[in-house]
């Protein structure tokens, strides 16, 4: 974790780290990757007999140096690193496929040092719009979803003009399939989302008229109310106006009487 530190943060200077023979496993792995991450001056990391280095932390270095998982993910690999060496004779074939695609991933970097943004468009190129290698690297990776899903449809005629001047027309017409499944699939999903909306929008509009219905009933008894309430009123004021009048002729009767 002390070496990691020295690899964070924009003013790392470290170039070459070797960690040979240092009993280094998939948590140490995942610390150094989490480090470089965003390095800019790591170009060699030698990790050769760290024998408790499995699949797994070899997978995660992979993913440093070239992440499928997205199109933004690839374009944000490392791009730095020219040399990640897990044997001590570099010279030998590698042992495993994901090593075979992690000489690859830092070849490109190596091909592309003083211009990181076109060592991620290779990649892109490369990896994620060939479909047997990014088919091997998503296997890896754990990626389970179509590269053209990401892509703007409008977009799709240079990218398959591209396809087919890299890879060729082999390559062009499996690209062709994949990205005519995905509008399927896409115009499907809209067809899907269209269906559901009006089906929501029925049910606004049916409880729309249900409020309506309602409110029209209680401005109705409203009103009825402020009638009985002003029919009150006006009675009550009758009542009182009797009232004073029937006194007034009480005390003219008493008047009368005591007169006589």
């Amino acid at each position: 974790q002390e070496i990691a530190k020295l690899l964070q943060g924009g003013d790392a200077t470290l170039a070459t780290l070797r960690l040979n023979n240092n009993d280094i496993g998939d948590q140490g792995v995942e610390i150094l990757v989490d480090a470089l991450q965003s390095n800019k001056s790591l170009d060699t990391l030698e990790l050769s007999e760290n024998r408790s280095i499995s699949n797994q932390g070899q997978i995660m270095l992979l993913k440093l140096v070239n992440n499928v998982s997205t199109i933004k993910a690839t374009l944000q690999s490392n791009h730095k690193l020219t040399d990640i060496k897990l044997k001590e004779d570099r010279w030998t074939s590698p042992d495993t496929e994901i090593e075979r695609h992690i000489i690859m991933a830092t070849y490109i970097n190596s091909r592309n040092q003083s211009n990181p943004e076109a060592a991620g468009r290779e990649k892109m190129i490369k990896t994620q719009l060939h479909s047997e290698k990014r088919a091997a690297l998503c296997r890896l990776q754990g990626v389970d979803h179509s590269v053209f899903s990401e892509i703007d449809p409008l977009h799709l005629p240079e990218i398959l003009s591209l396809i087919g001047q890299r890879h060729g027309q082999g390559e062009l017409y499996a690209a062709v399939l994949s990205s005519i499944m995905t509008l399927f699939s896409t115009v499907n999903m809209k067809k899907c989302i269209h269906q559901e909306r009006t089906y929501h929008a029925a049910i606004v509009a049916k409880h729309a008229a249900i409020v309506a219905e309602h409110r029209t009933k209680m401005e109705e008894l409203d009103a009825k109310l402020a009638s009985m309430d002003e029919a009150v009123e006006v009675n009550e004021g009758s009542n009182e106006l009797e009232h004073r009048s029937n006194k007034r002729r009480r005390k003219w009767w008493w008047g009368l009487w005591g007169g006589a």
